[in-house]
């Protein structure tokens, strides 16, 4: 097969979510109608499994939250989907804002009863600042919720996003009888079934059928004939090109649970998302048709197991073809490399394969080599850009509680920051270590592994910064000046970019109107922000 034809096979989407909008019911849903899995529920009982190899997992089993990007594929339709199941936790939202560089478009899911919630609106921020093509799921229609015109109304307004019912939601609670299909103009009825997926038991091409009457009563009949008049006299006809330019979200009304909607959900995806798309680089933009081998790192993630202490860095397909055993090179460091074991994921299994194309997430093992946002090719030297940090909401500094262990912590908290676990900040006189998460829960995380993976006796105690800012500018005068006045709450981040640590958002706003030529930035990708 051509390297065209296997990319115009592949979808890959990230599945992102506030936390219990039933976002891991959908994946595995979509696994079901895809033929991946048998029985819902295969998913959720393997990271069981999985959880018990370590005693870190247990945080993740006690507290009942995936900490974990994962990545499941399948064929469908004649196409390779890859899914890429993100955290919805927010204490890990950090790992799904990278995810979302891996991905070229997105299905957010909703709760039908709360609507847009603060989790979202910072999701969709991130797909907004990459013009990432997004389809909105909303679910759990099985139970009471909110109108579903005012629910779109709430989407747009929120979302800041203007939407494109596809599907329609035929009641609400007790009396939802499931959806119909605009895009193709249809109706198919499923038996609910919360494990295993049912043939339809009624197929309805004709709104005028009376056989729609006789299936959810008069009532409902000629609700939904009212309602759809209405959608097409107050929304535009559903615009692809829009939609791939991240200007349209098409809406898709559900219960994943209950797998209404879920069928209609996938067939649409398949045939309007975007097969894999170009990447930008700091030499060029690299097209997935270009022959070349090239891809990025956007997520490493540690098995933990004390008896294996391997790393697996997650890997981005850009363009080209990746084959295994052959040398690419590694241009962070200037060095080649092979890889004997890539894997790719079907569904809850990993597998060892042999090639693999622009939109694939290929697995490598990993003994330290790899940072997140590291750079694979075939030769160039060039780095891919936009996969950000993002400004913390807790900070803590790092206190050492045993100075013969100074090295050992000092290689463990570099190690866990280069995965992503947390950032860190380098503030002088004395090397002193701030780390910053999104979450209070990721600082356990840390200590827990300090301590039992490097053998480095650590603690944090709380420091008072509200948020940390990139600090960029062409006036060195005005910079010397800065540094000058606010030394005391400057940093370093590892990549030894200047680092602002204000106190408080009046402090910040000072610094801003004090020193005009300087630039402030919430992210540590500059100029994906300014795009």
């Amino acid at each position: 097969m051509k390297n065209s034809e296997s990319i115009e096979k592949r979808r890959t989407f990230g599945i992102i979510a506030h936390p219990d909008a039933g976002k891991t019911t959908l994946t595995e849903k979509l696994l079901l109608f895809g033929g991946a899995i048998q029985t819902a529920g295969a998913v959720k009982n393997n990271k069981i499994k999985k959880t018990a190899t370590s005693d870190f997992m247990e945080i993740e089993k006690q507290r009942g939250i995936s900490v974990a990007t994962s990545v499941m594929a399948f064929e469908y339709g004649g196409k390779q989907v890859n899914i890429l199941d993100t955290p919805g936790h927010k204490d890990f939202a950090e790992d799904t804002y990278r995810t979302l560089t891996a991905v070229d478009s997105v299905i957010l899911v909703i709760d039908c009863a709360n609507g847009v919630e603060s989790q979202t609106e910072k999701l969709m921020e991130v797909c907004r600042m990459r013009n990432t093509p997004v389809i909105i799921f909303v679910n759990k229609m099985d139970r009471e919720g909110k109108d579903a015109f005012t629910l779109l109304d709430e989407l747009e307004d929120k979302l800041d996003i203007k939407v494109r019912p596809l599907t329609w939601p035929i009641g609400m609670g007790d009396r939802f009888k499931g959806v119909y299909n605009i895009y193709e103009q249809n109706l198919n009825l499923f038996q609910a079934n919360k494990t295993k997926r049912e043939e339809e038991i009624v197929s309805i091409k004709d709104l005028n059928d009376p056989q729609l009457n006789d299936i959810v009563g008069d009532a409902f009949a000629d609700e939904l004939r009212e309602e759809l008049d209405i959608i097409d006299g107050v929304y535009d006809n559903f615009n692809r090109e829009a939609y791939l330019e991240g200007k349209v979200a098409p809406v898709f009304f559900g219960s994943a649970v209950n797998n209404f909607g879920v069928q209609e959900l996938l067939d649409t995806f398949i045939e309007i998302s975007p097969s894999p798309i170009g990447r930008e680089s700091d030499a060029r933009y690299v097209e997935p048709g270009d022959s070349k081998f090239s891809g990025f790192v956007f997520k490493i993630h540690a098995n933990l197991d004390p008896k294996h202490r391997d790393r697996i860095a997650f890997l981005r397909i850009v363009s080209g073809k990746f084959e295994r055993n052959k040398f690419y090179h590694h241009v962070r460091l200037d060095k080649n490399f092979k890889f004997p074991n890539p894997t790719s994921f079907m569904a809850q299994d990993k597998s060892v394969i042999d090639e693999a194309f622009p939109g694939d997430v290929v697995g490598l093992y990993d003994t330290g080599n790899f940072k997140i946002g590291d750079t694979l090719t075939e030769g160039e030297k060039m780095m891919y850009k936009g996969i950000p940090s993002f400004s913390p909401e807790i900070f803590m500094e790092l206190e050492n509680l045993d100075p013969l262990k100074s090295k050992q912590l000092d290689k463990g908290i570099h190690q866990l920051t280069d995965e992503g676990v947390a950032q860190m900040f380098i503030m002088q006189p004395g090397n002193r270590k701030i780390v910053g998460t999104v979450g209070q829960l990721q600082f356990e995380v840390i200590q827990h592994r300090l301590i039992n993976e490097y053998g480095a006796n650590c603690r944090f105690a709380p420091k008072n910064y509200f948020k940390a800012c990139w600090v960029t500018t062409d006036n060195k005068t005005q910079l010397d000046s800065f540094i000058k006045a606010k030394g005391n709450y400057l940093a370093k981040d590892k990549d030894d970019n200047l680092v602002f640590l204000a106190e408080t958002q009046f402090l910040l706003n000072m610094a801003e109107q004090d020193y005009p030529e300087l630039t402030f930035h919430k992210t540590s990708d500059f100029k994906l922000e300014t795009r």
